[in-house]
């Protein structure tokens, strides 16, 4: 895109590693999910990828001067508010905990920093503890660069300089936001306020030029690490790369990998899926997103290489599929043409009901206020349901979760498919998984609460529930209330079974420089020098395939098995692998467990510890148990 002159630089601000604390958030779509591993690990390919290392090859050393481009991880820190009810982005303080901060808000970041190897971070609009982000000298210096040796550029989101006095009154004048943001670490504003206040603050004395050309080495050291004053780019290594590439048959192939691979099956009561592709002789396609290609692409999309809807996807096996669109007035649905759909739903072999979100409902600046179906989306599914011949299947596009407990117990809905926004070969895939040329294998990388759950305000923003008040907590990690649809959870056409193979001892002795504790708890910065890596061991998963071929992603969790303490993690995820297994094949996968990372906690100092006693590693339905000795 530089080369053909579509881009005005090498600087991309992206990813967004904010985690989804909250369902409703407008802008959950943009990220990975709600667990700090899961988010991490995104965050490291997709920086690698973009700065010239991605995994495949190494085609640029991480740590070498040259980038391709300049990767961005965004929004440093607790951006995850856009706009509810009263409250928005600008003038969020957010409270949080120095035990929430340590072991989820903070962890996907460093990992950007220091295995990403980001050129870049972009500070957050939002107060964290009355200071606003890119004003946090310890969150930009102290932390990124000192704790984690960040070597790049910040940037700050745009005007979010210029908030500070306009809307939050943190500063007194413009001069005085200007000296805070470039004391606190941050180097460019998107925005105006540094170039129309910067000079003024040095006459006032508020800076000095010396702030002013730290920030300046910064800028530029990214701006000659991607080459920029190396003469004409086309003469470098990438000079080469034009349109030709951008929608080659490989890009367009790993877009349908990526979506075949990202959809999950929810429900599928007595195998309704997959459909028969010679004995399906009829189909309806209904609701608001069955026949459009807009809502499959999200939001910050690209233009797609070729449009193709759901409708058109399933037409390529069942030359008799029709549509309507249900919902009168699109996604938002407030009126239903309830006599023509039903009408149809009679008629026809199978239906499929397209329904869920799409940017009118959850978007930048826009979070949602419950977790239900817009409008009478409901209501159609459940009538059309009740008149089908047979079982219905229920896709759902949307970014974050929505409350379909009563498709769930609907014996007339027979499955439930979750494609997120999956990009221009969502609707081919889609079509692959319903009639068995794929077997998906999805999992959850959220937590599905129910409508309920819209009770808590957005703006608490503690992880750790608190049973005095009533408080649920957040995330599959803390959250012990009623879901949904669980973090991790996805069917498959197969079902499979696990083993441990190989595992570690029952008992595992970690040492302190600082001798036995008394309250059987240990700092992991105490733990005897080189101990943590000696405790550090292999545990191979065997996996069983009892029907056809498929990819299945195992996961291996860890669980606390002691009493609350201090807001102890309830469950984490220690790993994920995927398995390509053949029809009623067997295979293994293996993980390596660090005991001082994977079954550690925050206290409420924010200082990562180990707590004596039971833990147990978990897959699937297999457990075991495993006991630290301090």
């Amino acid at each position: 895109m530089y080369n053909n002159g579509q881009a005005r630089g090498l600087t991309f601000w992206a990813p967004n590693i904010n985690i989804l604390r909250d369902p409703r958030w407008g802008r959950g779509q943009e990220t990975p999910g709600e667990d700090p591993l899961v988010v991490g690990d995104y965050s490291v390919s997709y920086v690698r990828g973009i700065q010239g290392d991605s995994f495949e090859g190494g085609k640029i050393d991480p740590n070498s001067d040259h980038l391709q481009a300049s990767a961005c991880c965004k929004h440093f820190i607790a951006n995850d508010l856009d706009n509810w009810k009263t409250v928005n982005r600008y003038n969020f303080d957010a409270n949080i905990s120095k035990q929430d901060l340590a072991d989820t808000y903070l962890p996907p970041f460093q990992k950007c920093v220091q295995q990403g190897q980001a050129s870049g971070i972009m500070c957050a609009y939002n107060r964290v503890n009355g200071v606003p982000n890119c004003a946090d000298y310890n969150l930009l210096t102290k932390t990124a660069r000192q704790a984690w040796k960040f070597k790049g550029y910040i940037a700050s989101d745009c005007d979010a300089v210029a908030i500070m006095h306009d809307v939050q009154g943190y500063s007194k004048l413009p001069e005085d936001a200007v000296a805070s943001v470039l004391k606190a670490g941050m180097d460019v504003n998107c925005g105006s306020y540094l170039k129309k206040y910067t000079k003024s603050a040095v006459q006032m004395n508020k800076i000095t030029e010396a702030d002013i050309d730290r920030a300046l080495v910064n800028l530029f050291t990214i701006r000659m690490r991607l080459g920029l004053f190396n003469g004409n780019p086309k003469d470098g290594i990438y000079g080469k790369l034009g349109p030709d590439q951008v929608c080659s048959k490989e890009n367009q192939d790993l877009a349908l990998e990526a979506a075949r691979n990202g959809i999950v099956l929810l429900k599928n009561s007595a195998n309704l899926l997959p459909l028969s592709k010679t004995k399906t002789t009829s189909i309806a396609v209904i609701g608001p997103n069955g026949n459009t290609t807009d809502t499959l692409l999200g939001n910050y999309e690209g233009v797609a290489c070729k449009n193709i809807t759901i409708l058109q996807a399933i037409k390529n096996y069942v030359k008799n599929s029709q549509f309507h669109q249900g919902c009168v007035d699109f996604v938002n649905c407030t009126n239903i043409a309830i006599d023509e759909v039903v009408g149809i739903a009679k008629r026809v072999d199978y239906v499929i009901l397209v329904m869920g979100l799409d940017q009118s409902q959850e978007r930048e600046k826009h979070d949602r206020i419950d977790l239900g179906l817009p409008g009478k989306q409901e209501d159609l599914i459940s009538a059309v349901a009740k008149a089908a011949k047979k079982p219905v299947l229920l896709v759902l596009l949307c970014g974050g979760p929505v409350d379909v407990s009563f498709a769930k117990d609907d014996a007339k809905i027979g499955s439930i498919l979750w494609a997120g926004y999956p990009g221009e070969a969502g609707g081919l895939a889609l079509s692959e998984i319903i009639f068995g040329d794929h077997n998906p294998g999805g999992r959850l990388p959220i937590t599905w609460y129910p409508k309920e759950f819209a009770n808590v305000e957005m703006t608490d923003m503690r992880m750790r529930r608190d049973p005095s008040s009533g408080y649920p907590g957040r995330t599959y990690r803390f959250y012990n209330g009623k879901t949904v649809f669980d973090f991790g959870y996805g069917l498959s056409y197969s079902n499979y079974s696990y083993k441990f193979v190989s595992s570690p001892q029952n008992k595992i002795f970690i040492h302190s420089n600082q001798g036995l504790s008394a309250t059987r708890q240990m700092l992991v910065s105490e733990v005897e020098s080189n101990s943590c890596e000696k405790v550090n061991f292999k545990v191979v998963v065997g996996v069983e395939n009892h029907g056809q071929a498929s990819n299945h992603t195992v996961l291996l969790f860890t669980k606390w098995n002691g009493k609350d303490l201090n807001g102890h993690v309830i469950k984490k995820l220690v790993g994920y692998q995927r398995a390509s297994l053949g029809t009623r094949k067997r295979g293994q996968v293996e993980f390596v467990v660090k005991p001082c990372e994977h079954f550690s906690s925050a206290n409420e100092d924010g200082l990562m510890i180990i707590d004596e006693g039971s833990r147990s590693l978990v897959v699937g339905d297999q457990e075991y148990t495993i006991d630290i000795v301090i």
